[in-house]
């Protein structure tokens, strides 16, 4: 089986208006559609965009305010997906339960249906200064290309949560980021392709780019898109099947071909994923 995936490299600056948001989220997923894309991706936080609006003087929004545009973010998306008929992995959005912040990852079907997954991994600064808490669930999605997982940014580097998602018969990971260095930005993108090389599947990821220079903590943005595959004959040597340019307002395009990934997890180079000691460890615990 084939799929094209696209992603985004979200150009973060300040905005007025929620319609402004709709029209820049519109251009990129129209340009997907142009590319005939599957799947189209977008970054974490991406929505962290909204909160430049201001309120009524004119002053950022801080972090909290953020899940009162849930509803209007989820009727534009849900209705792009119907549009387009693309699986949209909306970036993250921050949403309120319980009185707690979550960093939630969204996937809208074509049909209307909608997927989540919280980000399970919580960055020191996401604890300390927007006190967010973890997801506690990794989900699965069923899609008529595939099966597939979203990890988020900070969940790459933790090897156990993708080969668990491997595990439960994922074949492409999506990982929406945002990074605000070189170095954040460097730490997911190795291990993304770590992560390709340990389970043989695919990593799709993307960032945030540009800047919002009055919301806290997203004055800086340091991005790439990229589309990786293991390190092993057939795939591209350096294991890239596409990447954009740093820090680019764009949107990069690629086609997955799911038998090669079966290929080598049966004939490649190694054999990393049929190799692995589940007599030493397991994938995960029931």
């Amino acid at each position: 089986m084939k799929l094209r995936v696209s992603a985004v490299q979200y150009h973060l600056h300040t905005i007025h208006s929620f319609a402004e948001f709709a029209a820049q989220v519109a251009h990129y997923v129209r340009s997907a559609e142009e590319y005939e894309a599957d799947f189209v991706l977008f970054p974490e936080l991406f929505t962290t965009q909204l909160l430049s609006i201001g309120d009524e003087s004119g002053k950022a929004q801080p972090i909290d305010k953020l899940p009162e545009y849930t509803e209007a973010y989820i009727a534009l998306f849900q209705e792009l997906a119907e549009q387009t008929g693309m699986h949209i992995i909306a970036g993250t959005h921050i949403i309120a339960e319980g009185g707690k912040l979550y960093n939630n990852a969204y996937l809208f079907y074509p049909d209307g249906r909608i997927g989540e997954q919280k980000k399970l991994h919580i960055t020191p600064t996401e604890v300390k200064e927007w006190g967010m808490g973890a997801g506690d669930n990794l989900q699965v999605f069923d899609t008529d290309k595939g099966r597939i997982a979203i990890l988020v940014c900070y969940d790459m580097e933790f090897p156990e949560i993708v080969r668990m998602a491997k595990a439960k018969g994922v074949d492409v990971i999506f990982c929406p980021s945002c990074t605000d260095d070189r170095h954040g930005f460097h730490r997911v993108r190795y291990t993304c392709h770590a992560r390709t090389i340990e389970n043989q599947v695919y990593v799709v990821t993307t960032g945030t780019v540009g800047s919002l220079p009055t919301v806290d903590f997203m004055r800086g943005n340091f991005g790439q898109a990229a589309v990786l595959t293991p390190n092993d004959i057939p795939f591209p040597p350096r294991g890239i099947l596409a990447e954009g340019e740093m820090n680019g307002d764009m949107i990069i395009t690629a086609d997955l071909d799911l038998e090669l990934l079966y290929e080598v997890r049966e004939r490649g180079s190694v054999t990393t994923w049929r190799d692995r000691r589940t007599d030493l460890y397991t994938d995960w615990a029931e």
